[in-house]
């Protein structure tokens, strides 16, 4: 449903260049918003632009560099006030059982996932504060709450960001601004999607088999639903918690995983 509440105001979305970036974006156009799209990747960053038109404006940012997100945020603050974040840029990293896990890519996982969730926060938060307020969704995950085999870091990252947005959402209630976050879990984007289906065979673990259709159907028949979840349902999800629909709460971390509990 068209809301004109979003109408001339201002969006920002990490991991812009990715699918459920991109989805939100395309949610936010619609809607007459402003579009601004942060991606460390300028090539998918300058495709997704392509496919979004000149609605969508985009900045090459690695979220996991404080020095690079102050900058790219400051030069965003110099031309628009922002409205609202979609703290969205993450990545799943390796997938081995706990004792396997490779040191090296833990680290890269809360990089991004963890200190590039804070640093983007950090930023937005504050000009936000100088603007008198605003509304934030971080992306979490099911995997932070249900710790999924083989997926430690990503796991663990998933957790911080809800521990992440439940202390923010207190700390900045004063200033006017709301904190939530959302937890999909499996959802159609294709390339993530196959890339878990087939990293959890490879994983060679009791809890999946090693062909990927059989992990497929295995993670399906583990949703009541028995689906993925759309790119459309995300983006609604986030729409709403940006909405003043949602303006008595913050805090709240909403699980979009038919029916996962």
């Amino acid at each position: 449903m068209y809301n004109s509440e979003f109408e001339g105001k201002t969006i920002v979305i990490t991991g812009g260049a990715g699918d459920i970036g991109k989805a939100v974006a395309s949610e936010f156009i619609r809607r007459k918003s402003r579009v601004i799209l942060i991606d460390i990747n300028g090539d998918k960053l300058s495709e997704a632009k392509q496919a979004l038109g000149k609605e969508a404006e985009t900045y090459v940012c690695d979220v996991g560099s404080w020095e690079n997100v102050e900058k790219t945020i400051g030069e965003i603050t110099k031309k628009n006030r922002i409205d609202y974040l979609f703290n969205n840029a993450g990545i799943q990293g390796e997938f081995r059982k706990t004792h396997e896990y490779p040191p090296d890519d833990f680290e890269r996982v809360i990089k991004v996932n963890v200190l590039g969730v804070f640093y983007v926060l950090k930023a937005v938060s504050l000009s936000m504060i100088d603007n008198h307020g605003g509304a934030i969704v971080n992306a979490a995950s099911m995997a932070g709450i249900h710790g999924p085999p083989n997926m430690i870091a990503y796991g663990a990252s998933k957790s911080a960001v809800i521990g992440i947005t439940e202390t923010a959402a207190v700390d900045l209630a004063p200033y006017h601004i709301r904190v939530n976050s959302i937890s999909p879990a499996f959802m159609d984007t294709k390339h993530l999607w196959q890339r878990q289906v087939d990293l959890q065979a490879e994983a060679d673990s009791q809890y999946y088999d090693r062909d990927p259709k059989i992990v497929a159907e295995q993670m399906i028949n583990a949703v009541p639903m028995r689906r993925c979840g759309t790119l459309d349902e995300i983006s609604g999800v986030v729409a709403f918690l940006l909405s003043n629909d949602a303006g008595y709460m913050t805090g709240t971390n909403i699980p979009i995983a038919g029916g996962i509990l």
